[in-house]
Order: structure tokens, then C-alpha cells, then sequence
């Protein structure tokens, strides 16, 4: 892709030398045909983030290229998703009209949903006071968002500090709170597709509803509230406190009451259930009492380690969503001399780039 254009016509190339690359990757192990789900080829991204240059007293979108400290000025961004599109221009315009909005402004970022809501942050080499508030608050009545003011130290929130998506799964509409400042999937449309398969997979499970389900990595809950329909319980483990309380709240929103989640790392998960030592979060929770019969995992771009390696593969089942296929490969590794990969996905949640995420199924082997 270009800086500031892209061709569509070259998507289904682009897409295919992924899966190459992919197949590549896993080459030496056997797995069956891949899935693939794709994306569209431009206004696919929910989320963007901008460097704000100020040149002749204008404010100008921009972004860094490697290597230089001068960033270039753009006037579009074809990847973003519509409302981001819709945004750009007016919203700069009127960054651009106002004295207080555009004096030293240095980044904004764009949050925004397929249901129509949008989360803007402006970002500031200097503090912001009740005159920017002022100002900020006009800018949200005229464009219709949520604004957001942030310098060192502050953190100025003016109608709240998340955007709630809804999501369109098996026909089923899913709502979820996505917060300023934590991690949501970028590609709304393919994050269904992989929700959408996820469940599939679960689905697929013989007597899947007796047994309950370990989720590692669990996140705002993106994947554990449309994956708990298919378990008796879930058990899901989240390190970070904003993603916790976010989860929670998603469980909610979404008539969801048979998950419990603890914030722990899958290491310390680990631990606790080889009994190596106790853990005060785990205190009100007795792990005696779950039957688990499937292990999700969705963990960062290291993959692994290599004691949740061991302890996935006490797991009959095993759910593997990956953001890098190197990693997976070296987990897939040692996975499959205990199980046997029934289904592979790749999602393309970033195209015109070499990232890929992916899926695999893993079932025990008969002995």
C-alpha cells in the first residue's frame, strides 16, 4: 500500500501471498485445509492514530516513516473505517477555527464503532484547562462525538472514556464497552468472522456443554462472551486491571453469568493449578469444582511459554488464536505431539501489511 493510496484490484493477491507464507510456516506438520477469511480492502480500520503537525499556523494530519523525524502530511487515510473517513476533514477544520483547540496539539486518535459511536482524544504538550473544556465540549455538540483531553499527567474526560461496539455473530448481536486506553481488535468485520469461527470450533466439540472452559489472555472479554454458551462454566484470566473491569462489564451487557474472571498472569494461572503455591485472588474460588475439558488461548506476539505450553496440553481440546504465525509455529511444535490439529483459519485483520492472525483447533490424540 501506498502512502496515500491503495489499489483494491491487488487484495486478492495481496491475501493469497499470506496464506502462502502461512502454509509455508507450518510446513513439516499436518493440519487440514486452511480457512481463510478476508477483509475489505479499505475502510476497515476502527481505530486510527494521527501526529498533529502544525505548519504556517495550520494543523495537518501526519504520520512518521521509519527512519525520519519529519513526518508527512496526509489529507485521507483510505484504510480507516467510514465514520473516521467522515471525521477527518470537518473535524481538523474545526481543530483548525479555534485558538485553543489547535495550540500545541501534538496527536489525536480516533475510536470509533460500527454502531455509529465515535471517541476522539486530543493529545497536548501542554495542560488543558476550563477554557479547553469549553471549547472541547463545542467541538462534541457540532460533530456529534466524545471528546477526551490528555497532557503529561492529565486526563480530561468529558462525556466518558469508551465507546460501546455491537457486533453481529451467528445472526446474534453482541454488545462490548472499549475503552480509550485498552486493547480492542482494530477490523470490526473480521473480528466476527473470528468470533464467528471461534464458536464453530467450540460448537464442534463432542458433549462440549458438560465440560468447562480455561481462557487465558481473556482480554475485555471479546472472545469469552460469545465462546460461554457453548460450556457449563468459564474461568478466564486477564492481567491487566482496565481489561478486567471492562470484561465484566461486557459479561453483563451481554446476559452473560457463567464466567469468572481473575486477574492473574497465564504463568501464575499455571501455578496455581499445579498447586506450587496459593494465590489471595484465587481465595473465593475453588478450582476443585470445574471440569475442564478445552483451553483457549489468545496470547501476545511471544506466543507461549513453556509451562502454559504444558499446562494446554493437559487439555483435551485446545483453541489457539494466534497474532503470529513464527510463535505459533514453535507452540504448534510441541503441542502436536499430544494433539492433532482439526482446523486451521487464517484472518486477515491487517491487510496491506505482513501481520496475520490465526486460528487452530487442537484435539487430544487417541492413545
Amino acid at each position: 500500500m501506498s502512502e496515500h493510496s491503495i489499489d483494491p484490484t491487488l487484495y486478492p493477491a495481496a491475501l493469497e501471498a499470506k496464506l502462502e507464507n502461512f502454509k509455508n510456516t507450518l510446513n513439516g506438520l499436518i493440519f487440514p485445509q486452511v480457512e481463510v477469511f478476508d477483509s475489505a480492502p479499505s475502510g476497515f480500520r476502527m481505530r486510527a492514530e494521527f501526529r498533529i503537525w502544525h505548519e504556517d499556523g495550520v494543523a495537518h494530519y501526519a504520520m512518521n516513516r521509519a527512519g525520519e523525524k519529519r513526518p508527512y502530511v496526509i489529507s485521507e487515510f483510505p484504510i480507516a473505517g467510514e465514520l473516521i473517513g467522515q471525521l477527518m476533514a470537518p473535524l481538523l477544520s474545526s481543530i483548525n477555527a479555534s485558538a485553543i483547540l489547535s495550540r500545541k496539539l501534538f496527536s489525536l486518535e480516533f475510536l470509533t464503532t460500527l454502531s455509529g459511536e465515535a471517541l476522539i482524544t486530543l493529545i497536548y504538550h501542554r495542560p488543558v484547562d476550563e477554557e479547553w473544556e469549553l471549547a472541547a465540549k463545542a467541538l462534541e455538540a457540532e460533530h456529534s462525538i466524545m471528546v477526551i483531553g490528555r497532557s503529561r499527567k492529565q486526563k480530561t474526560v468529558l462525556t466518558r472514556d469508551y465507546v460501546i461496539e455491537t457486533l453481529n455473530v451467528d445472526q446474534v448481536q453482541y454488545q462490548y464497552q472499549q475503552i480509550e486506553s485498552g486493547f480492542t481488535q482494530p477490523n470490526a468485520r473480521v473480528n466476527e468472522k473470528m468470533l464467528s469461527w471461534a464458536s464453530g470450533c467450540c460448537a464442534s466439540i463432542d458433549d462440549v456443554k458438560s465440560g468447562d472452559l480455561v481462557e487465558l489472555y481473556c482480554g475485555n472479554g471479546n472472545f469469552t462472551a460469545v465462546l460461554a454458551q457453548h460450556f457449563r462454566s468459564v474461568l478466564a484470566t486477564e492481567i491487566s486491571k482496565i481489561s478486567v473491569r471492562s470484561a465484566q462489564t461486557n459479561f453483563g451487557l451481554n446476559d452473560v453469568d457463567n464466567v469468572t474472571v481473575v486477574r492473574m498472569s497465564s504463568e501464575e494461572f499455571t501455578q496455581a493449578l499445579n498447586n506450587e503455591r496459593p494465590f489471595r485472588r484465587l481465595v473465593e474460588i475453588d478450582l476443585e469444582r470445574y471440569d475442564f475439558s478445552t483451553i483457549f488461548v489468545d496470547p501476545p506476539r511471544a506466543g507461549l511459554d513453556e509451562d502454559t505450553l504444558k499446562l494446554a496440553q493437559r487439555f483435551d481440546n485446545i483453541l489457539y488464536i494466534s497474532c503470529n504465525p513464527e510463535t505459533l509455529r514453535a507452540n504448534l511444535d510441541g503441542l502436536t505431539k499430544t494433539h492433532k490439529i482439526v482446523r486451521t483459519a487464517i484472518f486477515d485483520q491487517f491487510p496491506w501489511t505482513h501481520h496475520l492472525e490465526s486460528g487452530v483447533l487442537l484435539k487430544r490424540r487417541a492413545i
